[in-house]
Order: C-alpha cells, then structure tokens, then sequence
C-alpha cells in the first residue's frame, strides 16, 4: 500500500497545481468523513482555542482544514519529485531582507516555523538557500521513511543535515555555532520534561523552552517564518518576520508566552491551515483531565 501510495504522489506531481489543488481538497473531504480520529482530534482543538464560535462554524473550520490537509498530502509530490526550477517559481519568498541583512553581517540565527501546513515545502525551498539543520522522525514504514528523508534533503546545500531525537539538543547548538540554521518547530507537545505550561488560546499548554535555550547557548536570533499555501494554483510564500529582540529574556516563562502568542496572532490570520490534527493538548499540568 505505501508503495502504491508514493507511486500515486510521483504521478500527481506532472499534474499543473491549478488542477493538483482541488484533488487534494476531495481528498481531504474524503479524509474528513472517513478518518474520525482525527476529525475528533481537530473538533477537539478547536473546540478549545475558539469556544465562542458556534459548532456549526467550528465544523465547517474543520472542514476547510482537511481540504487543506489533502491539498498538503498530495503536494508532497511537488516536494518529493518536482524540478527545482518549479519549487523555486511555486514557493515565493517574502520579506526576505530579515535574513539577508543577518547573513551579511555575520550573526547567527534561526528559524521558528510553526505548523501551519506549508511547512514542509517552504523548509524545502529555503534549503536551497541557506545551510540548515532540522529534527527528523524516523517513520516505522522503511519505505516510507526512506522517501520522506531524501524528498526533505533532495535540494540540501553544503553541510546541511537532519538530526533524530536520538542525537539530543547539543548537537543542535554545535550546528547552530558552525553557522548551520535550524528549523525549531516550537509548538509541538513533548511531554511536560524541559516545558512550561502557559497559555495558548487561554489553555495552560506544555510549551517547550527550548527556543530561549538555543538563542542563549548559541547566541544566535530567533527569525518567525510562516508558510502559506496560497488559493488554487497560486502557489506558496514563505514568510519572514522581524527578527526578534531582547529574546531570550532571561525569564523562560515569559518567553513560552511570547512564543505562544505569536502562533495564535498567525492562526487567527489564517485559522484553516494550522496543524489541528495534532494533540496539541495531550499532555495536562497534574491532576488536570486529559482532553483526547
């Protein structure tokens, strides 16, 4: 079956995105209607970051991001597959001055990319320009796992390179030191080791403080970076934001909150493509009951 399923993704990937894109939104559709864990997960999620919206509008949110989520699936075939000549003309760059001006003058930085779900093509289309390092799950599937690892490096420059969990965090500073950038993904639940619990969408939320760490070990800035999937065929843009000031702090706390609100600033712009098929909320502070 997973053969058959990277076959089918070779195959999407000649198709034009103005005719890949609303494939992806029926499978997404079809997703929504025959995976119930997951549209569980996502109603969940919603439930608890929009409890003003009515149900009815929180379902049809639901909706619209498994559309999302389809057109994310079957993309992968443009990641995996497609010319780089095509990727760089599909995933535009915004305000990319932000990182220019820190190239030039030497600093070191990295990216914090939260889950929106152009994510994985943006990263891609940024390792063509900037030697960088990020975290890699292995997959269970030694097929699978061996596509998705050569379709996020096919276009690495230099020494970039992924690191497992099993390589730890001062394998990650050391890059970082050596001028590597690394992608941080700090909205995922690790479990409640080396997290503090602080808001997000009002829910105490296991935020891991290790962005704060690496800006402090590395000495290197935090540069938010948002990937958009733009409408039907228009392709995506990789957004940079103002690289932040005074961070760390010195207060991990207040670091994790400021982390936080950013994301939730960046989902109510663009609420459909967030990751809400992710236990965002699995882990709960003592005593408190679990919500999956």
């Amino acid at each position: 079956m997973i053969r058959i399923a990277l076959a089918l993704l070779w195959l999407a990937h000649w198709l034009p995105l103005p005719v890949l894109a609303p494939l992806g939104r029926g499978l997404g559709l079809l997703g929504y209607l025959l995976v119930v864990p997951r549209r569980r997960v996502c109603l969940t999620n919603l439930r608890l970051c929009f409890p003003d919206v009515s149900e009815r509008e929180r379902r049809a949110l639901a909706r619209a991001h498994f559309q999302w989520f389809g057109r994310f699936v079957l993309e992968h075939g443009i990641q995996w597959h497609a010319s780089p000549e095509r990727v760089r003309s599909l995933v535009q760059l915004e305000d990319e001055h932000h990182v220019r001006s820190l190239q030039a003058s030497g600093q070191r930085f990295f990216f914090l990319a939260p889950h929106f779900l152009g994510l994985d093509l943006g990263a891609v289309r940024l390792m063509m320009d900037f030697e960088a390092c990020g975290m890699y799950t292995r997959q269970k599937n030694r097929v699978l796992d061996a596509a998705v690892l050569a379709g996020r490096m096919r276009f690495a420059i230099g020494r970039t390179r992924l690191f497992s969990r099993q390589d730890g965090f001062r394998s990650i500073i050391r890059a970082v030191r050596q001028g590597l950038v690394f992608f941080y993904m700090p909205d995922m639940d690790l479990g409640a080791r080396d997290s503090l619990f602080v808001p997000f969408f009002g829910v105490p939320t296991a935020t891991i403080t290790g962005p704060s760490r690496l800006a402090q070990l590395a000495d290197a800035v935090a540069v938010p970076v948002v990937t958009r999937i733009l409408p039907g065929g228009a392709g995506y843009r990789v957004k940079f934001f103002e690289p932040w000031q005074n961070f760390p702090s010195g207060d991990l706390e207040a670091d994790a909150r400021r982390i936080n609100a950013f994301i939730e600033e960046r989902v109510r712009e663009l609420p459909e493509q967030y990751y809400w098929l992710h236990k965002r909320f699995k882990t709960r502070p003592p005593g408190e009951a679990r919500f999956y």
